[in-house]
């Protein structure tokens, strides 16, 4: 098979291709015109930076597989690749303990005021009654999506004595002992904690927005690890102020490039005002993102091809 990498993928991926037999092409730096240069393509490696859709996939009349060593498939047009018969992998098994355990410490960091009260004494600031915390332990932490990333963080959270509940639109019967499957409507009465865990679609695009947020009972925490696009920014920034959002953990923004190598938005208003919160916690897409994670993702990847192409 003749394959090509689009993007810096762990090592494990070339040498195990190279062992098989398969001929692998360095793609890093290809725009998605240059695939339709490539004579019989028999599979693609990708990451999100570049799209692959109906106008350049029909041109790949070779093509048998894209993998995806990740989770999010928003730049596949998956609907076409099922009606020629392309194949799509992808690994969030492979992240997902990463990604789990990267949300634990944001909400603990957030929720014991870790971050802030660590700048503080720095600076040789020593203030114990303004840094008081709150506990895990008796709040409800509502999951929306639960995939694989969202189980593996109510696995974590069990051993908190929370009560972890979660929605999933196109999964039912998930209950188990680390997750009790609910509606929105407890979600929207109830939750004290709401984890984003959903890929990027048109019904997830901003979907914590006013009308969203004006539907909980109560004030609650939020944390996006899953796509910034599915938390409208200027909509986050009026509920921190009236505090129907008591402070949120965003791993992801609306502002990354779809590549999500690249922040040039330092300058923007709604960023400027955003990063004045001491209650919002910000990393750089990196949930997921650790030494284990990138080859765990790559052995993920393998094995599903291995099982479908190698005899």
């Amino acid at each position: 098979m003749k394959v090509v990498l689009l993007d810096d993928f762990h090592p494990l991926i070339n040498e195990t291709l190279l062992k098989w037999g398969f001929e692998v092409i360095d793609g890093k730096g290809f725009k998605s015109t240059d695939l339709i240069r490539v004579k019989d393509l028999d599979g693609i490696f990708i990451r999100s930076s570049i799209p692959l859709n109906k106008s350049i996939l029909s041109q790949l009349e070779s093509l048998k597989f894209i993998a995806r060593p990740g989770a999010g498939l928003e730049n596949i047009d998956i609907e076409y690749c099922k009606e020629v018969n392309v194949l799509v992998f992808r690994s969030p098994e492979g992240n997902r303990d990463a990604l789990a355990e990267h949300t634990m410490g944001m909400i603990l960091s957030l929720i014991n005021k870790i971050n802030t009260s660590n700048i503080e004494v720095r600076d040789g600031i020593w203030l114990r009654e303004a840094n008081r915390g709150i506990e895990l332990k008796g709040k409800v932490f509502a999951i929306i999506g639960y995939g694989y990333m969202g189980e593996a963080l109510a696995k974590r959270l069990k051993g908190f004595d929370v009560k972890v509940v979660a929605y999933d639109k196109y999964k039912t019967n998930f209950s188990s002992q680390y997750v009790e499957e609910v509606s929105m409507d407890f979600i929207y009465k109830n939750a004290d904690f709401v984890s984003l865990h959903t890929p990027l679609t048109p019904e997830t695009k901003d979907l914590v927005n006013t009308s969203f947020i004006n539907l909980f009972n109560k004030p609650f925490f939020l944390i996006n690890t899953a796509r910034g696009h599915s938390v409208k920014v200027v909509d986050l920034i009026e509920a921190l102020e009236n505090q129907k959002i008591i402070g949120a953990c965003l791993d992801v923004l609306e502002f990354e490039s779809t590549s999500f190598e690249k922040f040039s938005y330092a300058d923007n208003p709604k960023f400027k005002s955003l990063v004045k919160f001491n209650n919002v916690l910000l990393t750089p897409h990196i949930a997921g993102w650790t030494v284990e994670s990138k080859e765990k993702m790559a052995q993920v990847i393998l094995n599903k091809i291995r099982d479908n192409f190698i005899s």
